[in-house]
């Protein structure tokens, strides 16, 4: 997602704090715990890259940036971040969340109702789609798609004719959880960044309830975090390795790219 630019944002930012208040509660009583992790390996990240998209696959890392103007689709290596193969989108589209299906990658823009389908290998455009309402997060469980779209649904897609198929509600016990962002699939849980927060939801994807939180505000320095604060830079990126079992996460204008390793995770 992107700045705060209407009332509508406004009211959800309220009702998320009030959720995350009843949340941080619940997980001190040890109802919904907040789970620990180690960092395993750091690495660069492009610090201009409005991050909206990630995900792991034979490799590489797929990336999508946003904003107006500056989006795009990325095939980059782990390793040093280099980038080997760059689509642009066209300025009027704010890139979203991107998944990938088969040969093909899918992605989803802000507020134009337009996802397109690339060719995973030459990101040339295969086709186009729309869809009803915005554009966040994007994900697949290898049968569906599961898009976010800022508030506190996740819309299950059918990922060749992008029909809703049904909607998963978020919720912390009696709280609707807000906010929704960049998605990713991991070993049958729904991870979700929460804009504007440090925090990542690992989701129930049949009841739609949060089973933890990981909470990523430690990773970057007091100066990196000032800078990429002041630049408008949030938490945003998940990338889940499922050969290897390793999770990589980011942000938005962040310079580094990190592998944390939950050990709940098997």
């Amino acid at each position: 997602m992107k700045p705060f630019q209407s009332a509508r944002l406004f009211t959800i930012t309220l009702c998320a704090l009030a959720g995350f208040f009843v949340s941080n509660a619940a997980a001190a009583s040890g109802d919904i715990p907040i789970y620990t992790y180690k960092v395993v390996h750091v690495y660069p990240h492009d610090p201009n890259a409005f991050t909206q998209g990630l995900f792991y696959l034979n490799g590489f890392l797929y990336e999508s940036t946003g904003l107006l103007g500056r989006s795009s689709v990325r095939k980059v290596v782990l390793q040093t971040g280099d980038v080997v193969r760059k689509m642009d989108l066209s300025p009027e589209y704010f890139g979203e969340g991107i998944t990938y299906w088969g040969k093909r990658l899918i992605g989803v823009t802000w507020k134009s109702h337009v996802g397109f389908v690339f060719d995973l290998n030459t990101f040339v455009v295969d086709r186009r789609f729309s869809y009803a309402g915005e554009g966040w997060g994007l994900t697949t469980d290898g049968r569906s798609l599961y898009m976010s779209d800022g508030t506190s649904r996740i819309r299950v897609v059918d990922p060749t004719g992008f029909r809703e198929l049904r909607t998963l509600q978020v919720r912390e016990r009696d709280s609707t959880v807000w906010m929704l962002n960049e998605l990713e699939w991991v070993r049958g849980e729904l991870w979700a960044n929460v804009y504007e927060t440090d925090l990542i939801a690992r989701i129930d994807p049949t009841t739609g309830h949060v089973a933890g939180w990981i909470d990523l505000g430690n990773l970057l320095t007091a100066a990196e975090r000032q800078d990429v604060t002041t630049r408008g830079g949030v938490a945003n990126g998940i990338a889940f390795d499922s050969v290897r079992n390793r999770v990589y996460v980011t942000g938005k204008l962040w310079p580094r790219l990190f592998e944390i390793d939950v050990g709940s995770i098997k």
